[in-house]
Parts: structure tokens; C-alpha cells; sequence
């Protein structure tokens, strides 16, 4: 997965949450919008949510709920993937410009 490919999932990711919590995709730090932290704290709590959301459907199938197809525990599944793989993404990122930050001359 390259860069751009990275970048435009997370776009992707922050529109979608924004729609469902059904605040304005685009938003300005300068006109009050949340902070920094707030907003990672939110991008991850919903990446909590979404892991333990596919963990409870996994136990359900494992234990024969008839009511869960095979099918949305895999749909689960990968969502749960892909969220926690675009974290981990976003945290590399915040490192290395932590990094590139500390690098620089005063």
C-alpha cells in the first residue's frame, strides 16, 4: 500500500465518520473546530469500537448463533483490519514527523 493509497483511505475514513456522526465533512480549526487530540482520541475510539464489534460477532458465529452469517463476521472482520492498519499508519506518520521535528536546528 503506497502513500497516496494510504492518505486517500484515510480521507475516505474521516469523511465516513464524520457523515455518520453527521458533522460537516469539512471542518476549520480557526472557526472552533475539536483539537488535535480529541479528534485522535475519537478516530481511535471508533477503531476500538469497530474491533470489538467484529470480535463479538466472531464469538457469536463461534458459538452457533443462527442469527450471524459467516459472511458478515469476514466483513467484520476485514473492516476491523483495515481500520487498525490505518492507525497504525497515521501513528508511523506522527512519529516521523515527531522525528523530522526534533531533527531540526534551533
Amino acid at each position: 500500500m503506497n502513500s497516496i493509497e494510504v492518505n486517500q483511505l484515510l480521507d475516505q475514513m474521516r469523511a465516513m465518520t464524520a457523515q455518520a456522526q453527521g458533522v460537516p465533512a469539512e471542518t476549520n480549526a480557526v472557526s472552533g473546530g475539536d483539537s488535535f487530540s480529541s479528534m485522535f482520541s475519537n478516530a481511535i475510539n471508533t477503531v476500538n469500537d469497530i474491533q470489538k464489534q467484529s470480535g463479538a460477532l466472531a464469538r457469536g458465529f463461534e458459538q452457533g448463533n443462527p442469527d450471524i452469517a459467516l459472511s458478515d463476521v469476514m466483513v467484520a472482520s476485514q473492516k476491523s483490519s483495515v481500520a487498525f492498519e490505518a492507525t497504525i499508519q497515521v501513528r508511523n506518520r506522527l512519529v516521523e514527523a515527531y522525528q523530522a521535528v526534533m531533527r531540526m536546528p534551533i
